[in-house]
């Protein structure tokens, strides 16, 4: 299996997979870490893919996304984009809505 075909399993094959640097855990850069804790905030499940564990990876996930940086958000087999992007649309409530939009269950903030 090509690294492409890897990656593409993982995003056609997880509703909600987050390339990234470090684990959900262990984050090892502080925009990976951002988007966890959006994502936690929110209470989707999601797969969280540590592209330091492999340099082909890493050079894939880039490849296979066009897009130049990491972490690198897919939500139902569609790229939606970095750090920036997830926060801002967070802020602004579309990826919770982005996320029922797609019948992935979000938890609901208190206040």
């Amino acid at each position: 299996m090509s690294i492409q075909q890897f990656i593409e399993s993982e995003v056609k094959s997880n509703d909600v997979v987050l390339f990234m640097k470090g684990s959900p855990q262990f984050p090892q850069c502080g925009f990976s870490g951002q988007v966890v804790q959006i994502l936690d905030h929110i209470g989707v499940p999601y797969k969280g893919l540590n592209v330091l564990e492999s340099a082909e990876l890493r050079d894939g996930i880039k490849q296979y996304s066009n897009w130049p940086t990491i972490p690198q958000l897919y939500v139902k087999g569609e790229f939606i984009g970095g750090c920036d992007i997830v926060r801002e649309m967070f802020q602004a409530g579309e990826l919770q809505k982005l996320m029922t939009d797609n019948g992935i269950q979000v938890q609901q903030a208190a206040g």
